[in-house]
């Protein structure tokens, strides 16, 4: 697959051959929302488990005798009213931990590039800046007509002068080749790539 390059201007800057086997494979709905899933299920984090009755290191020897004291009949410290006591009903411990195939996480990613491939991938020449400022890229921007949310992905390391000009842009996201993943591809309109982050992928499926 045949793709025109340009530069972080706008300007023509040659073409470039994408590999078919990463930006050419068909898309499929069912493994997207698998890989994306998997994704944000990863994300979520436990609440902190409380100890319960079980729990709490206290003597479940009947502390008091069971009649003749005055006071109600309890056989465990470890009871939920007594200070030091389990919790009851406290919150559990669960799992959002997911496992998912490997090749399937491959495919989803392969599927999610090639969907951009179709309609929202742009091709730049390099991040370099002469001026790394805000406003200069902005108009940049303007000119290549990127709007909305673009994912901008670098091949080893993200360029400094451009991340820190990018750093104030609304809706403009950074990232290496190594953090490319179906989520934050799919969530943007427009996905940009450098030649370098475009090696690295296909290198990345190819080794």
């Amino acid at each position: 697959m045949k793709v025109k390059v340009q530069k972080i201007d706008g300007k023509a800057s040659g073409d470039i051959e994408l590999s078919d086997d990463v930006f050419g494979v068909e898309p499929r709905a069912d493994i997207l929302h698998r890989v994306v899933t998997w994704q944000l299920e990863k994300r979520r984090a436990t609440a902190r488990p409380t100890r319960e009755r079980s729990d709490v290191a206290r003597t479940g020897k009947k502390f008091g005798a069971q009649k003749g004291s005055g006071g109600a009949r309890h056989g465990d410290r470890g009871a939920p009213i007594f200070i030091g006591g389990g919790k009851a009903h406290g919150a559990r411990k669960r799992d959002f931990n997911p496992s998912l195939n490997k090749k399937v996480r491959a495919l989803g990613l392969k599927m999610a590039l090639s969907t951009k491939a179709k309609d929202g991938l742009v091709v730049l020449d390099s991040l370099d800046l002469k001026e790394a400022k805000t406003k200069a890229l902005k108009g940049h921007f303007d000119k290549a007509g990127l709007a909305g949310k673009v994912l901008v992905i670098d091949g080893e390391a993200v360029n400094d002068g451009f991340a820190k000009a990018a750093g104030n842009l609304v809706g403009v996201n950074v990232m290496p080749a190594a953090g490319a993943n179906v989520y934050d591809i799919l969530n943007h309109d427009t996905l940009v790539l450098t030649k370098d982050a475009v090696a690295k992928l296909e290198a990345r499926f190819n080794g």
